[in-house]
């Protein structure tokens, strides 16, 4: 008895599978924190779920990956067969196979972390010495009368460019300064490109642009040569590089970034079909107020034709308005002389009630002295003295026999 029940306590605890494949998985997780890891991609399958599964490999060894639909999606490229890549990840176990994998939470190309840093570098430096700030940038021209291209002349950008500069306003001239936009010292010929289009300074405003394409394909859009020169040029600039998710130093210098080169040339071009349109409205509006003017005129017109007066209606106003005065004139005129008549008959009639003659003709006489002197006292008389007596009629003379 006592040895069946030493042989129990003995005996080793028997695990499955799944416990043990559950014991491996956590052994490992808690033992591996989050890390990057670089390899080249192979095998690699995108599931109709949406999640990547593929192996990281190098010269010596292969690990198995899979990255999850909720992160490859924040994710603006994608990878395929063969590509260099730097992996965030968590090892971990996929218990059901028992198979050892790596979950990646985020995927790079390889050495674009360096990248990066080099243009975070790029891009403190120059933004501190202002070549980032908007007080230098310069307006891009409404009507320019010529629009210049820095590209490649094999470029689909190219091609983009010009067919919406052709649908827009075919009328501009395009003058294209051909450099290479990828590889290496593509820089320095991009930017003795921009260089030769700021000394011809024959365009109004100048195009940078460039497809889309990795972080890599771009980069010579973030070199510091090519970046001063679009600081130096005097024509306005703007950048078409890349998709609108791409970010480059260009974009950040020249004067305007378009999210694709063809919103590159929409920014440099007015649009054709939208100036008809606004010619046409302006039209109506002339040929509006134009009619609006005329009646307004014709109805002064009108109202001054209704005040105006001919010449011979003039005339006979003026004869009929000096046939009225000539009237009031005679008018007031004979008033007067009968006003006049009147008063002489009146005076004539005062004067002869007042005439000493008609007195004497009625019987009376005056005297008067010898001096002339009319005598109305008897004491400016005496006894003896001569006087003259007028009557009505004749005169006489008399001698004074006595006064009293």
């Amino acid at each position: 008895m006592l040895d069946t029940e030493q042989a129990t306590i003995a005996s080793p605890k028997v695990l499955t599978v799944s416990e043990l494949n559950r014991m491996a998985k956590e052994v490992l997780e808690q033992s591996f924190p989050l890390f990057w890891v670089s390899g080249e991609i192979s095998n690699l399958t995108r599931a109709a779920s949406g999640h990547w599964y593929f192996s990281l490999k190098d010269a010596g060894a292969q690990v198995s990956c899979v990255m999850f639909r909720g992160r490859n999606n924040y994710l603006d490229w994608v990878p395929k067969e063969g590509d260099k890549v730097e992996a965030r990840s968590l090892v971990t176990l996929y218990e059901a196979r028992g198979s050892f994998q790596l979950t990646i939470e985020f995927l790079q190309r390889a050495g674009a972390g360096a990248l990066f840093e080099a243009f975070e570098k790029l891009k403190a430096k120059l933004q501190q010495e202002g070549l980032f700030d908007p007080a230098v940038k310069k307006s891009i021209p409404a009507h320019p009368k010529q629009i210049g291209i820095v590209t490649s002349p094999d470029a689909a950008a190219l091609h983009d460019v010009l067919t919406t500069l052709k649908r827009r306003m075919p009328s501009i001239p395009i003058v294209i300064y051909p450099t290479p936009v990828q590889g290496k010292g593509a820089a320095s010929q991009i930017a003795n490109a921009i260089n030769n289009a700021h000394e011809r300074n024959e365009c109004d405003v100048l195009i940078i642009c460039r497809g889309g394409g990795s972080m890599e394909d771009l980069w010579q859009f973030n070199e510091e040569d090519v970046a001063r020169a679009i600081a130096n040029c005097r024509i306005p600039t703007i950048s078409g590089v890349g998709h609108e998710t791409d970010f480059t130093i260009c974009d950040f210098v020249a004067d305007i970034r378009a999210a694709t080169p063809t919103a590159a040339a929409e920014i440099a071009s007015p649009s054709l079909e939208t100036i008809l349109n606004k010619l046409r409205l302006l039209s109506l509006h002339l040929n509006k107020n134009t009619q609006d003017g005329l009646m307004q005129r014709a109805q002064m017109l009108d109202y001054l034709a209704r005040r105006l007066v001919s010449p011979s209606q003039h005339i006979a106003q003026q004869k009929q308005e000096l046939a009225r005065l000539h009237h009031r004139l005679t008018l007031n005129i004979n008033q007067q002389l009968q006003r006049q008549e009147t008063n002489l008959i009146q005076i004539e009639q005062n004067l002869h009630h007042l005439n000493p003659q008609a007195v004497l003709s009625r019987g009376y006489a005056f005297a008067q002295a010898k001096d002339g002197k009319i005598i109305n006292s008897s004491s400016q008389i005496k006894a003896g003295e001569t006087i003259n007596l007028t009557f009505g009629t004749g005169e006489a003379e008399a001698v004074v026999s006595k006064t009293s």
